[in-house]
């Protein structure tokens, strides 16, 4: 087993519907520490280099939208596996296909049209962890102890 650390993003519905709580107990539960943990509202600059992927899309500006509706909590997560384990605890990107029991499946947004309210955003990989935590997490604002 890998000691991880991973990006999660509690997206504004999270926020605006004060799940954070909630979901940051159930990672504990799992024996995960917090190493960094701040809220911040998205830039669009920020915003462009996370979903670089799809900021050429049509559909971006939907998603920049809801990803500005509120603030953000970036949560610098570690423990062994972390990264496939939260990813499990969330379940599916869509919570409409999300299983009771996990994060997305309990706490998600339900309407088939809203995808992206999804509770949280995690890391797909150790690459993507480490690129992420550096965008989201100044020098010095995650910590070993």
């Amino acid at each position: 087993m890998a000691l991880e650390t991973t990006l999660i993003l509690f997206k504004p519905d999270a926020v605006q519907k004060d799940l954070t709580g909630q979901v940051l107990s159930r990672f504990q539960a799992e024996g995960f520490k917090i190493r960094g943990i701040k809220m911040l509202a998205l830039s669009d600059e920020i915003l462009a280099e996370h979903y670089s992927h799809i900021a050429d899309k049509p559909f971006f500006p939907s998603v920049r939208g809801f990803m500005q509706e509120a603030p953000v909590i970036a949560l610098a997560l570690e423990g062994e596996n972390v990264i496939s384990r939260v990813r499990d605890l969330l379940g599916p990107t869509d919570s409409t296909q999300a299983p009771a029991g996990t994060i997305r499946g309990d706490f998600g947004f339900k309407d088939s049209d809203s995808k992206m309210r999804n509770v949280c955003h995690a890391s797909d990989s150790p690459e993507a962890a480490a690129d992420e935590l550096k965008r989201f997490f100044k020098p010095g604002e995650v910590f070993e102890f």
